[in-house]
């Protein structure tokens, strides 16, 4: 076995054992606090179950409880027959539950309640853990300034546009504040506000309105996003804008021998600022067989020179081998606060929300994530490092969160308020009622699950082909080793 292999199969499993004990984990999480808080209030536990249908395997604890875990891996349960009768999905109990006490509301409610609760405890401590040891950040995702403007773009059905951005007039250098009003920390949030976007002008057009900072004014552009790629996204054709800093000189390279060296940083290209690597690749692809003037900014002192590096004329120099560069971007490790984590994951999840239920919005379930989805983005984490793990599971637990306490029957939430509705009618609804919502229910959410399930993976299987078609130019940039 080669070592290539070998290193492929260990990081395999490294990633796999990532998914299990982090996604696996937040459900487990969830369903603990069910089952905590329930034994607390007196409440009878009949099964603590990982997993949905039949048992892969199963015990019987000393406390009266069957464990087990199950073989359809959409979330978990916990057997309250004196709270909820779920059969359909949860499996028949068999407690005589005529001869249980009666719960009262305010139990249920705290039962019902804790899942959501543990979830948001753990990743408030996910979070503590990240704030003490750091996040990953580059020069590229921190930053909400603009290092190019694509002048066209191409749409699903092969036409090519003018880009919104370049309608507009956004520039090179423009510092973004806000979109539709809402304040942008970083590349992210400018990604989340034009996709999640639901803005129309008068005239009905898909409108984002971006506050930008140039050259000392503070200005107001209406942009009309298009949709764009294979999925259709909302997007306006602009980069974020950083720092293109070279890593690495090869020997006896064009570069080598204008006199670059590792470390410098390169400021414009025949005049033309490289805030973005694409700008890099286009001015590269202008000037071959040519002498082009490189302006740097070398050492610690941060001393401007300048270099005349002469391109080659073979097809691939853009790529950056026959030039002898690569890139990186700056690196380093943030600390943001549990509150704040937590304060923009919530956001994060309410704007998806709302953006699937708006109308105006381009959003479609199609569009969401599922458990192949989630499993795909926590491999692609765990291939990151742990702190990426991290953070992406607080995410889920939010998620987590949020949508088991939506008041739709099967959910958390959809109990609260079957409880509400009976108490405030001065007794319970129906048991024939929420059998049949909650079967119903039971039956969309499962469609649902296969729906969003079938796109993952065509998404997947869709990028892993473009990945394989199309390698990475060589010049790149690359986040440090971490």
């Amino acid at each position: 076995m080669s070592l290539e292999l070998l290193h492929s199969l260990l990081s395999n499993a490294w990633s796999i054992f990532l998914v299990v004990l982090f996604f696996g984990g937040s459900i487990f999480v969830h369903e603990l606090g069910h089952f905590l808080v329930a034994r607390r209030r007196g409440v009878h536990v009949e099964r603590f179950s990982i997993g949905f249908g039949p048992a892969i395997f199963k015990w019987r604890g000393k406390d009266g409880v069957e464990y087990r875990l199950s073989w359809i891996p959409l979330g978990g349960y916990v057997l309250l027959p004196q709270l909820a009768d779920l059969g359909p999905i949860e499996g028949r109990s068999e407690a005589d539950v005529e001869a249980l006490p009666p719960i009262g509301y305010t139990s249920k409610m705290l039962v019902f309640v804790a899942g959501a609760a543990f979830n948001i405890l753990f990743a408030f401590a996910l979070a503590i853990i990240v704030w003490l040891v750091g996040q990953p950040a580059t020069s590229e995702t921190v930053t909400t300034s603009v290092g190019r403007v694509v002048p066209t773009l191409t749409l699903p059905d092969g036409s090519v546009v003018p880009s919104p951005a370049s309608e507009a007039g956004l520039q090179v250098g423009d510092v973004i504040r806000a979109i539709d009003g809402a304040q942008v920390d970083n590349w992210g949030d400018i990604q989340v506000l034009i996709g999640l976007g639901s803005g129309q002008s008068a005239d009905g057009q898909r409108q984002a309105v971006f506050t930008i900072d140039r050259d000392g004014r503070t200005l107001t552009l209406a942009v009309h996003p298009r949709l764009v790629g294979k999925d259709g996204y909302r997007q306006v054709g602009i980069a974020p804008g950083y720092e293109l800093i070279v890593q690495r000189v090869t020997p006896d390279s064009a570069a080598a021998q204008a006199g670059f060296v590792a470390g410098d940083r390169i400021l414009s290209l025949d005049g033309v600022n490289t805030l973005n690597v694409g700008t890099y690749f286009e001015q590269l692809d202008r000037s071959r067989d040519r002498a082009v003037t490189a302006r740097v900014q070398r050492g610690e002192a941060g001393q401007e020179q300048t270099v005349s590096l002469t391109i080659p004329a073979r097809a691939d120099a853009t790529s950056g081998a026959d030039i002898g560069l690569a890139l990186s971007t700056g690196f380093k490790l943030i600390h943001p606060t549990p509150f704040a984590q937590l304060s923009e994951q919530f956001s994060m999840t309410f704007r998806t929300l709302w953006s699937l239920i708006n109308p105006h919005s381009d959003v479609g379930l199609s569009k969401v994530s599922g458990p192949v989805g989630i499993v795909r983005i926590f491999h692609s984490a765990a291939e990151a490092g742990i702190r990426m793990v991290l953070v992406f599971t607080i995410l889920i637990n939010v998620n987590l969160a949020i949508f088991n306490l939506l008041p739709l029957p099967i959910l958390d939430g959809g109990q609260m308020l079957f409880a509400t509705i009976g108490k405030l009618r001065g007794r319970a609804l129906p048991p024939n009622f929420i059998i049949a919502a909650q079967s119903t229910f039971g039956v969309l959410l499962l469609t649902l699950v296969i729906y969003v399930s079938f796109f993952d993976v065509r998404h997947w299987v869709r990028d892993a082909a473009d990945d394989r078609a199309a390698a990475p130019p060589s010049s790149a940039p690359a986040a440090p080793a971490k």
